[in-house]
């Protein structure tokens, strides 16, 4: 018996799938400590549309343009996933990953909480290949991208695919915020890109995960909250490192990177990375230039020797008896397969300060150091930094760098590692959790 193919995806309030099959239904649930079930559509005529190919591959710079059916998003705000559904039987919560699925992120008209959550949707978009439960030849960013001469790399919004990020990052976090009594929330990166006034109202803005790829409006907008006194949470690693354009009325966006189209690297060195721009260091405190990444298979093998522990007596330790040389999250792969760092150097007494040779704040505590070196010979050699840096071998020893800075009335902590909040969320690492919490109740209060 043929199963019958479907994907789909949401537009700007609408509701685009292609199916073989004569009708579906959309099953919806509400994610947190515990999703919910939140309703489902009735049922709709099936229509199909082949994915549009360029070169032999699912074209990841264009919409897609399928059939498009009227959806009333749920009224409770909240992030919600969309399983896709051919065959009458009850609506049951399925696997996060994988596809035939989609996410769904609802805000409230006004702030409801005092803690904001962006959800990295512009990294999820350059990531997405546009696969398929029954469809294996996609592309993306990273797999035969596509070049426009003098503008750059084209991501469309409007694409089927899984949702693996948020199978890996958010629905885990989530669910640990909501059982920890912490109220958020959530944006997506688009919302903050077209509303300057987002922030207003809020105290703290959360960037959890792998959030890479960013608008000069998302930035702005960050950087004046800080400014006036709110409070960010770079839970993330990657943070910031390439600009994006938000072009088509807010369905795609255009940066200009280092990616191969071909045999070809369009414009070298890359017009629209952040560090030759305004190295985001001014923001994050950090930089990937001064991390780096394990490679392998994602998320890849490294050490698990946590960070060591600087400045015990800082509000970010309180309650956790960490002292200095400690090791906070040893045993968990808390130092992310992609992390962030500050160039450091170390005084007589071995505690790393930033240089300032690279931008970092010169306020900016490093509170936690795990220099980024081989531990043995059975693990993936580093790469240190990224590829676009030429002297990224000569300019200084790299490590993962939590801290906190601030930032004209507000203050800014950074995690420095795409894992911090997956490390948070399995419930491996208490003490890790302890400083989560510190972090969220003196910013979000």
């Amino acid at each position: 018996m043929s199963v019958d193919e479907i994907e789909g995806y949401f537009g700007r309030g609408s509701l685009h799938v292609s199916t073989t099959a004569p009708r579906f239904r959309v099953d919806l649930f509400r994610l947190g400590a515990e999703p919910r079930y939140a309703g489902s559509t009735p049922w709709l005529p099936g229509q199909h549309k082949p994915r549009p190919m360029a070169d032999g591959r699912a074209d990841p710079s264009v919409d897609w343009g399928w059939p498009a059916y009227p959806f009333t998003p749920p009224g409770e705000p909240g992030l919600y996933v969309a399983f896709f559904e051919t065959e009458d039987v009850p609506p049951v919560l399925k696997p996060l990953k994988g596809f035939r699925r989609d996410s769904l992120v609802v805000r409230p008209e006004r702030p409801a909480n005092r803690i904001l959550y962006k959800i990295s949707t512009f990294t999820r978009y350059a990531y997405n290949r546009g696969d398929g439960a029954s469809f294996t030849n996609g592309a993306s960013l990273y797999d035969d991208p596509v070049y426009l001469p003098g503008q750059g790399h084209k991501v469309s919004f409007r694409r089927a695919g899984g949702i693996d990020f948020l199978a890996y990052w958010d629905a885990p976090f989530l669910a640990w915020l909501e059982r920890n009594g912490y109220g958020v929330d959530l944006c997506t990166d688009l919302d903050l890109h077209e509303d300057p006034g987002l922030l207003d109202g809020y105290r703290l803005m959360l960037s959890v995960g792998h959030d890479e790829y960013w608008s000069a409006e998302m930035r702005a907008a960050t950087e004046g909250f800080v400014r006036n006194g709110g409070n960010v949470a770079f839970l993330s690693g990657n943070t910031c490192w390439w600009r994006v354009r938000v072009v088509d009325g807010g369905t795609a966006f255009v940066s200009d990177t280092d990616h191969r189209v071909g045999d070809v690297y369009p414009r070298l060195p890359a017009p629209d990375l952040w560090w030759e721009i305004a190295p985001e260091n001014a923001l994050t405190g950090v930089s990937f230039r001064n991390g780096g990444m394990w490679p392998g298979g994602w998320p890849g093998d490294r050490p698990r020797t946590g960070y060591t522990v600087q400045h015990a007596d800082h509000w970010v330790f309180a309650g956790t008896g960490l002292r200095d040389g400690d090791r906070l999250g040893e045993g968990t792969p808390l130092i992310g397969y992609e992390c962030d760092g500050a160039a450091f150097v170390r005084d007589r007494h071995g505690v790393a300060r930033p240089s300032g040779a690279d931008g970092t704040p010169a306020d900016f505590a490093i509170l936690g150091i795990a220099e980024l070196t081989p531990v043995h010979d059975d693990f993936h050699h580093l790469r240190a930094g990224h590829w676009n840096c030429p002297d990224r071998e000569t300019d200084g020893p790299r490590a993962a760098t939590m801290g906190v800075h601030e930032k004209g009335l507000g203050t800014i902590f950074t995690a420095a590692s795409t894992d911090w909040p997956v490390v948070v969320a399995s419930g491996a690492a208490p003490l890790v959790e302890q400083v989560t919490r510190n972090v969220l109740d003196r910013f979000g209060g």
